[in-house]
């Protein structure tokens, strides 16, 4: 376990995506997309599960109590103090050792909350260790449906989540923005229209000015729409832009994905979403299918800075021009 610290303005390209982009390479020889790595290595999913059971843990300290854990999926907001430790997503479970080590080096007391930023399995695998441990675990409702039956994610991911148990399930349900107080913090929970998926929350600590924004952001690359369960490039826009509104530039913003960040690298995003939407809609509006849009390379302005990770050039091009 490392221990960094984040400033607002933090470049550091903290990847933490289960380490798949390494363990891809590990596992196949190159950098391949996730169509290529199913061919390869069968599971894109079990790829990154296995990196999880090795990936080290990140410790970023954040402002007043807060710190975020980096190398399980995706990050995870640590809220410390004396009525009990309040995380915002679980990781994956094959990283429990590691997660169980740094919040002991955090002297973190038991976990008594979860928040679930939406119901992605590298945000919620970890729900039923966490919940044995004694956490209540918090979601919108739309998490614990998706959570509570078979969910089938195609876009080149081409696998099927079976069912979650029934103590990794949320028992507090989300049904409109609520805001509670824990460990003397304000923390306001809200949802989004769909956006990455149809159960998406942000997470405000409100006296340190910290935005948790779960997967509506990834920082500094090209971010994954489930299409599957609500997700779409417009909703993903009208989030950033909510993202937006939220924050100042003293904001300390943590992504779903990337390095803990601030709100000039947030409208950075939001601008390259909006302009690679008009160029694959034109595209569309012209006849082009899908194919050719890609041969089209509607994203070539951004590949050198976004399409450096899971989700390449290809395949954004073919999630936004699914949502058009």
């Amino acid at each position: 376990m490392t221990m960094k610290t984040a400033l607002p303005n933090m470049s550091r390209r903290g990847f933490c995506l289960c380490c798949v982009a390494s363990a891809t390479f590990a596992a196949t020889g190159g950098w391949l997309a996730p169509r290529e790595a199913f061919a390869e290595a069968r599971s894109l999913v079990k790829i990154i599960r296995d990196a999880a059971a090795t990936a080290t843990i990140d410790v970023v300290q954040l402002r007043g109590r807060v710190s975020v854990l980096q190398g399980s999926g995706g990050n995870i907001a640590v809220l410390q103090g004396e009525e009990g430790t309040l995380l915002v997503d679980g990781g994956i479970t094959a990283s429990k050792p590691r997660l169980m080590e740094a919040l002991g080096k955090l002297k973190a007391a038991p976990v008594k909350h979860l928040i679930n930023t939406h119901w992605h399995f590298d945000h919620t695998d970890g729900n039923e260790w966490l919940h044995q441990q004694g956490a209540t675990i918090i979601a919108h409702e739309n998490t614990r449906k998706h959570l509570s039956s078979a969910q089938r994610v195609d876009d080149d991911w081409n696998f099927t989540f079976p069912p979650s148990p029934t103590g990794a399930l949320p028992t507090e349900i989300v049904v409109a923005d609520r805001t509670f107080r824990h460990n003397g913090t304000t923390l306001a929970l809200k949802r989004y229209q769909p956006a990455h998926t149809d159960c998406d929350l942000s997470v405000h600590f409100v006296e340190s000015d910290i935005l948790h924004t779960g997967d509506t952001w990834w920082n500094g690359i090209y971010p994954f729409i489930d299409y599957s369960t609500g997700g779409s490039i417009d909703g993903m826009i009208r989030a950033a832009d909510k993202n937006i509104a939220a924050t100042t530039d003293s904001s300390i913003i943590v992504p779903g994905h990337g390095a803990v960040g601030n709100r000039a690298q947030l409208i950075a995003s939001r601008d390259m979403l909006v302009a690679i939407r008009t160029n694959i809609a034109r595209l569309k509006a012209a006849g082009h299918s899908v194919e050719a849009a890609v041969a089209a390379k509607p994203t070539a302005e951004f590949d050198a800075k976004w399409g450096q990770f899971v989700i390449g050039p290809d395949l954004f091009t073919r999630l936004v021009f699914e949502g058009l």
